[in-house]
């Protein structure tokens, strides 16, 4: 998608403004988003930006009164309140230690979900992008062989023979 301002290079800032209920999108490259002053931060860190909604959150006491904020990991000592200042869990352990906190974080974040379904680059063409399908879908149809799911791997297979 071309700059709607200099229509010379690809769009990388995408804007989209919601007043009165009508919805404008604004497509700009970065050069042009900085001369009309629109501050550009090309990505904000899942750590910086749960940190960031999690010191934003009431605090909550937890099953033995003890505010969750200084309840700790037994593996790796970290606190609701350390990661809140430096930004990074110590240990996988942490999620499971922190889930009643960090579950509600996570899912705003990802629009409700809570598991990582990955992401594909806007530069893969369509033919990468038809192998990508194909691949999910023999990996969901032998799911559904495995799992005697009969149906969906019929379902799953026409859905293959009409990509191919």
């Amino acid at each position: 998608m071309q700059c709607q301002n200099c229509k010379n290079q690809t769009a990388t800032i995408h804007l989209t403004e919601i007043t009165n209920g009508n919805r404008t999108e604004t497509h700009l490259c970065q050069t042009c988003a900085q001369k009309q002053g629109l501050a550009v931060q090309t990505q904000i860190p899942l750590n910086e930006l749960l940190s960031t909604l999690l010191s934003a959150q009431p605090e909550a006491t937890g099953e033995d009164s003890t505010p969750q904020e200084e309840k700790a990991c037994p593996r790796c000592g970290m606190t609701l309140r350390r990661f809140s200042k430096e930004t990074l869990l110590g240990c996988p352990q942490d999620y499971e230690v922190f889930e009643k906190n960090l579950l509600p974080l996570i899912q705003r974040t990802h629009n409700g979900n809570t598991e990582h379904c990955g992401k594909t680059p806007s530069s893969v063409g369509p033919e990468q992008d038809k192998q990508i399908q194909l691949a999910a879908l023999r990996r969901q149809l032998d799911v559904a062989l495995r799992n005697e799911q009969y149906e969906t791997a019929a379902r799953l297979r026409d859905q293959i023979r009409n990509l191919q």
